[in-house]
């Protein structure tokens, strides 16, 4: 059993959860909804300026082009955040990836927009636990470890991306990029009240498909007529018929329609799909394509599918057990207990994972009730969590392999 050294008790204690609360309480309150860019721009000061402690290049990356379908079947472009990006020691043989995100649920608009303490201790608002006290800790982990002297020989990489809450279209590429020849990977989502941990994850992909009909006059000539909405119906029911216990398929939503005395020519189905596995995504690939075709030709129309399975599934290989299993050692070593369990959400780390990284996801604070009005934060976890991830990142430079 590892026990702490010298140096690592010394890096422990430098930890402050004082300064990790008034961040979170600095940043929570600047509204950072993933369509809000002028909060993600002052959301993105902030943490630079916050992040410029550490010794490496601060910068900020462009998003990548994103299209959307919008409801009357014509494309769009749909403008994000710029992202990021901290690059420390890129010269180190050993290098590691930690990512979070700054971008929250809640628009602008939203009715949650205030902290409150709910008890002491408990402090509740927008994006406390999910993910500014996730930022908070990581900031924590790795300003103490550098203080020390702890991360010499390991260089890393820091990614805060601005759209993770609409499944980083923009910032898909940049991390697979920043995955690449990384020894492991830490991302700040929140665990459980409980402390627990996101194991394996599924994966999820969601589509918009066009379809384009036929107008009539519904009492003259309706056989005249291509009904786009019955067949965006149709092939919503026959998608629907293809989950499994592998596989939940959710059709969410048809646009289109109009006046009741007209044949509709014109109508879009949303489908989200959670696979389980990446040859259940496969699988659902070719079934879609298949049944898409099978509606155009029995409903005489034509349709035009849009989306991608933009979080693939995570599974828990060798490498990803044994990165679960260092942070395992870590919490026993700190009195800390670390369990973790499969979760249907998706994130970054799905991602992470896909391009053979082994990562923990979940090494944010304790907190709950995410993507609500009633999210919250156990503060006394900021501390916690920050030494769970300051040890955890010194044992891997330590040792520089998993």
């Amino acid at each position: 059993m590892d026990t702490l050294s010298s140096g690592e008790q010394q890096v422990l204690e430098i930890i402050d959860q004082h300064e990790m609360l008034d961040q979170v309480q600095l940043w929570s309150a600047v509204n950072s909804g993933s369509g809000n860019l002028d909060g993600l721009a002052a959301t993105a000061e902030m943490l630079a300026h916050a992040f410029s402690i550490l010794p490496g290049i601060v910068t900020f990356v462009e998003p990548e082009p994103v299209d959307r379908v919008l409801t009357d079947g014509s494309i769009s472009s749909v403008l994000h955040g710029k992202h990021l990006l901290v690059t420390v020691r890129p010269e180190s043989a050993t290098q590691l990836l930690f990512t979070g995100h700054m971008d929250t649920v809640f628009p602008a608009d939203h009715g949650f927009q205030e902290l409150r303490w709910l008890d002491e201790g408990i402090l509740n608002g927008p994006g406390v636990a999910d993910m500014k006290g996730g930022i908070a800790v990581l900031l924590a982990a790795l300003g103490a470890a550098e203080q020390a002297g702890m991360l010499k020989g390991t260089g890393y990489q820091i990614l805060i991306n601005s759209d993770e809450e609409v499944g980083s279209p923009s910032s898909a590429k940049l991390i697979a990029d920043l995955a690449r020849n990384k020894l492991a990977a830490l991302t700040y989502e929140p665990a459980l009240p409980d402390g627990t941990l996101a194991g394996a994850r599924g994966g999820s992909g969601n589509f918009s498909i066009i379809i384009s009909g036929k107008p009539a006059h519904a009492g003259r000539n309706p056989d005249d007529g291509r009904n786009a909405l019955l067949a965006a119906a149709d092939l919503a029911l026959r998608l629907k018929r293809l989950s499994h216990e592998g596989l939940s398929v959710n059709p969410a939503k048809i646009d289109g329609g109009g006046p009741n005395n007209v044949v509709p020519d014109h109508a879009i189905l949303r489908v989200n799909f959670r696979p389980r596995t990446p040859e259940i995504v496969l699988q659902t690939q070719d079934d879609l394509r298949r049944i898409v075709a099978d509606v155009e030709q029995e409903h005489d129309v034509k349709a035009h599918l849009h989306g991608s399975f933009g979080r693939p599934p995570k599974p828990i290989d060798n490498d990803a057990a044994k990165l679960f299993g260092l942070v395992k050692q870590c919490g026993e070593d700190l009195g800390i207990p670390v369990a973790w369990r499969s979760s249907g959400g998706v994130c970054d780390g799905n991602n992470i994972a896909a391009c053979g990284v082994p990562v923990v996801d979940t090494m944010g604070v304790r907190g709950g009730n995410i993507h609500s009005n009633e999210e919250f934060l156990i503060v006394e976890s900021l501390r916690e969590r920050a030494q769970l991830s300051a040890l955890t990142i010194m044992r891997l430079s330590e040792k520089g392999a998993l």
